[in-house]
C-alpha cells in the first residue's frame, strides 16, 4: 500500500532562529516513516546550540548517529551530509528526493536560492529542486522583512517555490511554545500531503460541537 506524500524527503536547517521547527519536523518524518537526507548549516548549529538543549555533533557521521538516536529512527533511515559533500544523493536531480524543505530558512539562504547560487550542498539541493521541478518549501522566520527579501519570495512562490513563514495561528487557543511550534510544522506536514494530527483544521471544532 503506498503512502501519503514523499518517501524521502531533503531536510535543511539554516542559520536563521526557530531550530525547534526543524526538530520537530525531523521528528515527525520520523515517525511518519520518512526518509530524510538531513543538511544543516554552521550557523544552524550554533542557534540550535542558543535556543535548544540539543547540541549536534560536528562530523556528519556522528550527527547522523546522535539523530537516529534522538529520534527513534531506524538504522539508515536519517542521512547526515557535509555541506561540502557533492557526491550525496541530494546534489544530482537522478538522486535527490521528489521534496525539500529548509527550515528555519534564513534570508541569506533565501538570496542564495532565488539567484541560483550552488556554494554549498544546501544551495544546490535547493538548485536541483528548482530544475527538476521538484517540490521545495521555504520557512523563512525574520521580522521585518526588506523590500529585497520580498522580492526574492516573490520570484520564488513564482517559480512554484512554496513560501510558508513561520508565522504560529492562535485559533486552536495554543497553551505552551511547543504548540507553537506544532502549528507552522502540521502546515508543512499538510503541504507534503503527509498526515498529522497536532492541528485541527478550521472549522473542524465547529463541526464537532454540532453547533448549526
Amino acid at each position: 500500500m503506498s503512502v501519503a506524500g514523499p518517501e524521502r524527503i531533503t531536510l535543511a536547517m539554516t542559520g536563521a532562529s526557530g531550530a525547534q521547527y526543524g526538530l520537530r519536523l525531523l521528528d515527525c518524518l520520523v515517525r511518519e516513516d520518512r526518509e530524510v537526507h538531513f543538511l544543516i548549516s554552521k550557523a544552524a548549529q550554533l542557534v540550535m546550540a542558543t535556543e535548544t538543549d540539543v547540541s549536534l555533533p560536528a562530523k556528519p557521521q556522528a550527527m547522523q548517529a546522535f539523530l537516529t538516536e534522538y529520534t527513534g529512527a531506524t538504522d539508515g533511515q536519517i542521512r547526515v551530509y557535509g555541506k561540502e559533500d557533492w557526491m550525496a544523493p541530494v546534489a544530482s536531480g537522478s538522486g535527490a528526493p521528489s521534496a525539500m524543505v529548509v527550515v528555519p530558512c534564513s534570508t541569506g539562504t533565501l538570496s542564495a536560492i532565488a539567484t541560483g547560487a550552488c556554494n554549498n550542498l544546501i544551495e544546490r539541493a535547493a538548485d536541483v529542486a528548482l530544475k527538476e521541478r521538484r517540490q521545495l518549501i521555504l520557512v523563512p522566520r525574520e521580522a521585518p522583512y526588506s523590500s529585497i527579501h520580498l522580492e526574492h519570495m516573490l520570484k520564488l512562490s513564482n517559480l512554484g517555490v512554496t513560501i510558508l513563514p513561520a508565522s504560529p495561528g492562535f485559533y486552536h487557543q495554543p497553551q505552551t511554545v511547543d504548540d507553537l511550534v506544532d502549528f507552522v510544522v502540521a502546515r508543512i506536514l499538510n503541504c507534503l500531503n503527509i498526515p498529522q494530527d497536532m492541528l485541527p483544521r478550521w472549522g473542524e471544532q465547529h463541526l464537532n460541537s454540532g453547533d448549526e
